[in-house]
């Protein structure tokens, strides 16, 4: 009887898998298409390529079982498949320079990936993987300028929070358009949630069952990676990745989940493990620590700009006055918890703060060997958002003000040349001032040391309203600008003399041929700290 009762659940879950995978590569680049003569192609989650490395690209794909199976409970088994790569000069691969073969195992998901070593520095490389008559799509990937090198400009693309129920990743299609140096992704690559019960206006099903295992992450990444527009943006360039909560569970941090914590520990090992085998990952982010991974580094561009991709997540106290195996109440009542003002708690963890203010000073060295430009890559709102009814959110630097005036003192105390703060994680989109006392207007007595540009999301809900915002841009002088009601990206030009930001929005997410237009352009000068609108 229930499997009778369950039959029709689970042909429509096939259906919609199947759907999802049937356009993964209608709108890819001509040269980045697929081709085979196999029953199905293995290489339905396309390829990518991670941190740009001066002699070296890190490139990656994942074999899958066929589309139908995927999300099933049935699913076959997949035997070690031997997988053969090749590296070109040009998208025809009439220059093949470097080739190779590895073994797509189950341990690891079907996941490959690969350095590929002795390549010129500042240049660009085609990549492609075949199995048996199968051949993936082709990605380019990117070498980084060399160490002191003159670079005259950076195009980065900088993105986070994409749930698939929520929009359409249609801001994909223009950052593949747009073929950015490299896209920045700021977590909450996947939602772990099963769709909502209300399944009034959400752009598409989602199939799969709130993930805990292994299987559940790792058919989730394989659900959002079918996506055609995400995987055109992967092809096009390098993506360096940070993760947040979502990966994982809502609101958790370190070894606090919700429930008992065995078996949280578990989960989150078992969505730990899916996101290594998913992302174009270096093996060194698993190697450092065999019990999770290590995500915070340092990526260089030349003299021109260095990025401290930092971990959130990981290594951060438990939320003040959240009780542990419950979740998080996201607000507190700033009168009743002491715990928000102890300098003992860390939103980075004392080892990665230790590390990034070691990057910093390395940043301000002499005048001739320091970067141009100085990035915080990280996953969330830096600045202070103080609410006029006494309460203070608890799963943002908000919740950490210890924390966040440590680091803001040490760029005070440091001073690289220019210091930029890129964030994700709420939705919206805010441009803010950071003042040397962060919790204070900024002014003659609070000189601004550095900028912060927090960025929308791809698709999900912002969850709140331009009213609201709008209070709080009224009540807090470090914002200087901020949007609830748009979908998108921020796109950033780095030369010596500017950083330009640009933030894209998508006109409707809930249409997947929706346009795409510029909603804001922002600045900020050489030498001068602060932002300015321009358009």
């Amino acid at each position: 009887m229930s499997a009778l009762k369950n039959a029709p659940t689970l042909q429509r879950r096939r259906f919609l898998i199947v759907s999802g995978f049937a356009t993964a590569t209608g709108s890819l680049p001509a040269w980045a298409r697929a081709s085979s003569t196999l029953g199905y192609n293995p290489f339905t989650l396309g390829v990518a390529s991670g941190d740009a490395q001066i002699d070296n690209i890190l490139i990656w794909t994942r074999l899958t079982a066929p589309p139908e199976s995927l999300g099933m409970e049935d699913a076959p088994q997949l035997s070690p498949m031997k997988v053969h790569w090749e590296v070109a000069h040009d998208e025809q691969f009439r220059q093949i320079i470097a080739s190779g073969s590895s073994t797509a195992t189950a341990e690891w998901g079907h996941s490959v990936r690969v350095q590929v070593d002795g390549l010129a520095p500042d240049r660009w490389y085609f990549y492609r993987f075949m199995h048996g008559d199968a051949t993936s799509t082709t990605g380019r990937a990117r070498t980084a300028p060399q160490v002191g090198a003159d670079v005259r400009q950076l195009r980065l693309a900088v993105a986070s929070c994409q749930r698939w129920e929520h929009g359409f990743y249609t801001a994909w299609r223009q950052v593949a358009q747009d073929a950015p140096d490299m896209v920045l992704f700021l977590g909450d690559y996947i939602y772990e949630y099963a769709q909502p019960e209300k399944t009034e206006g959400l752009a598409r099903p989602q199939p799969l069952r709130t993930a805990r295992t292994l299987q559940d992450y790792r058919d989730r990444y394989a659900l959002h990676k079918s996506d055609a527009h995400l995987q055109a943006a992967h092809a096009v360039c390098n993506w360096s990745v940070i993760w947040d909560d979502h990966e994982v569970e809502n609101d958790y941090v370190a070894q606090y989940g919700r429930g008992d914590s065995a078996h949280f520990l578990e989960r989150r090992m078992a969505a730990w493990q899916a996101f290594y085998e998913n992302m174009p990952l270096r093996p060194t982010a698993m190697l450092r620590n065999q019990q999770g991974l290590a995500l915070y580094r340092t990526l260089n561009w030349g003299r021109l700009a260095r990025l401290h991709m930092l971990d959130g997540r990981q290594y951060r106290d438990l939320q003040a006055c959240r009780t542990p195996g419950q979740a998080s109440t996201g607000t507190v009542d700033i009168a009743s918890c002491t715990a928000l003002q102890d300098p003992a708690r860390s939103f980075l963890g004392w080892e990665q703060e230790r590390w990034l203010g070691q990057q910093l000073q390395a940043d301000a060295r002499s005048a001739a060997a320091a970067p141009r430009w100085t990035s915080l890559v990280q996953t969330t709102l830096f600045s202070p958002r103080t609410l006029k009814n006494g309460k203070q959110s608890t799963d943002s630097w908000d919740g950490y003000p210890q924390a966040r005036q440590r680091l803001v003192s040490q760029i005070s105390q440091t001073r690289p040349r220019n210091t930029v703060v890129l964030g994700g994680d709420i939705h919206q989109n805010y441009v803010c001032a950071i003042a040397q006392q962060s919790a204070q207007a900024p002014g003659r007595d609070n000189p601004v040391v550095a900028s912060e540009f927090c960025g929308t999301s791809i698709s999900s809900r912002s969850g709140t309203t331009q009213a609201k915002v709008d209070a709080i841009v009224a009540h807090n002088p470090q914002v200087l600008y901020a949007r609830s009601e748009e979908r998108g990206y921020s796109l950033f030009h780095i030369t010596p003399q500017a950083i330009s930001c640009e933030l894209r929005a998508v006109t409707n997410p809930l249409q997947a041929d929706s346009s795409i237009y510029t909603l804001a352009r922002f600045v900020v000068q050489d030498g001068r700290p602060g932002t300015e609108k321009v358009a």
